[in-house]
């Protein structure tokens, strides 16, 4: 495992010091003010702060908040956030109305040892996400040592990620560093059984992780709409069931059923032995799923299983019918799988949860990833949300907030976030 320049107090001691940090996080609207509505985030950057001003820092935090057209979208201001971080987390924090320019120096300048400023939107500058050496070197103007505490923004090329790191040293913070660490241990040292369960609604976004985790994990559970690619090259009939087609042009274009039907071929005489005895593919997709006419059927007597053993020849595809979670026999195999696991490493839930029709799948994983002894990492907001929702995330080893950046790390690249932080001596 590379080697991360991790923040010490030597290194920060009565400096000024910038620190990028993913405070982008879902608002509500509550008598026409934003509110911060899940906090987690926020939580995750709390260690590193109060390191920045034990140790007597001006702690300058830098964040993006959602995707403004304009600085004149206010519901994308940081305002609310630092007005939660003062009065919800009690964490003294000025707001300064600016990202770069003179009103941030004067800021910085008047700013007293041991306290926070939070700058207003990176992204209210279209120069953050095109990382513009100018606007990296205006923010780096306000500092003298920047922190990257936003693991889950490390895979953006970013101004505030990669361009700062050209004008000043860059550490990684606490929680980033233990981040990385985490991921890091599933790929070099995972207790076996080693158990991947990757869901969701694209394939698209969990290519990279999937072609690399297949190769250090004994097996590899995949639901939700990702599961249709792998259905559909197999031949199965997935009637209107959501599946990602061809996307880009010429060399670029990828077929993610074609992917799925290669990744099966790779691993097709890779078995794993269930109960001791039972051969079984370390690819393994729904054997059945739960199905109705749209996910936003309410009634139980419109929803069918499939049993895709019994359906597998293509049908009628002017049939209004959609896979939209795992079936019981699979939520079954899976859960015995997972029991015996020794770790797990869970992204992407197993239907559409939200309705309590198609939840059962979803459920079923979480209670039974819970139930283990082994190490168990969970990673992407949509994952976090549904075992925040079924009650069990407090009782995972490990929750990675980070999703695509997890993903693309799982995928063995070292992200452009990440580079900067390496320590020079490995």
């Amino acid at each position: 495992m590379f080697k991360l320049n991790t923040v010490t107090p030597e290194v920060i001691k009565s400096k000024t010091v910038l620190v990028r940090v993913d405070f982008n996080v879902p608002l509500t609207e509550v008598r026409g003010k934003w509110q911060v509505a899940d906090d987690r985030r926020l939580q995750r950057a709390l260690p590193t702060i109060e390191l920045l001003i034990k140790n007597h820092a001006k702690a300058v935090l830098i964040s993006h908040l959602g995707r403004p057209k304009t600085p004149e979208d206010a519901k994308y201001s940081l305002e609310p956030i630092a007005k939660h971080l003062t009065e919800k987390l009690h964490l003294p924090v000025t707001f300064v109305p600016a990202t770069v320019g003179q009103k941030v120096q004067d800021a910085v300048r008047q700013q007293q040892p041991g306290t926070v400023l939070l700058l207003e939107n990176l992204r209210y500058h279209k120069e953050e996400k095109e990382n513009d050496s100018d606007f990296a070197k205006q923010l780096a103007s306000a500092a003298e040592v920047y922190i990257n505490e936003a693991f889950s923004a490390s895979h953006r090329e970013h101004a505030s990620v990669v361009g700062v790191t050209e004008y000043l040293p860059a550490y990684a913070g606490l929680a980033l560093t233990e981040e990385v660490s985490a991921l890091h241990a599933l790929m070099e040292e995972p207790k076996r059984p080693f158990v991947v369960i990757l869901g969701g609604a694209k394939i698209s976004d969990k290519v990279g992780a999937l072609q690399n985790l297949s190769k250090l994990a004994d097996i590899v559970l995949i639901g939700g709409a990702a599961a249709n690619n792998f259905l559909k090259a197999e031949g199965f009939e997935i009637y209107r069931s959501f599946v990602e087609e061809k996307v880009g042009a010429g060399a670029a274009e990828k077929d993610y059923s074609k992917v799925a039907r290669r990744i099966i071929t790779e691993h097709k005489t890779e078995k794993i032995l269930k109960d001791g005895y039972i051969p079984l593919p370390k690819i393994l997709y729904p054997v059945d799923v739960v199905a109705a006419p749209s996910l936003d059927t309410r009634t139980e007597s419109r929803v069918k299983i499939v049993d895709l053993h019994t359906h597998m020849a293509d049908q009628d595809e002017s049939v209004q019918l959609f896979y939209l979670d795992i079936g019981p026999k699979t939520r079954r195999l899976y859960a015995e799988i997972i029991a015996k696991a020794g770790t797990v490493f869970w992204n992407g839930p197993m239907g559409v949860w939200e309705n309590p029709l198609f939840a059962a799948g979803t459920k079923a994983v979480a209670q039974a990833i819970v139930k283990t002894t082994a190490t168990t990492v969970i990673g992407g907001g949509d994952t976090i949300s549904a075992s925040h929702h079924f009650h069990v995330e407090h009782k995972f080893s490990y929750v990675s907030a980070a999703g695509g950046a997890a993903l693309e790390l799982l995928s063995g690249e070292v992200l452009p976030g990440i580079k900067p932080l390496l320590s020079k001596t490995t």
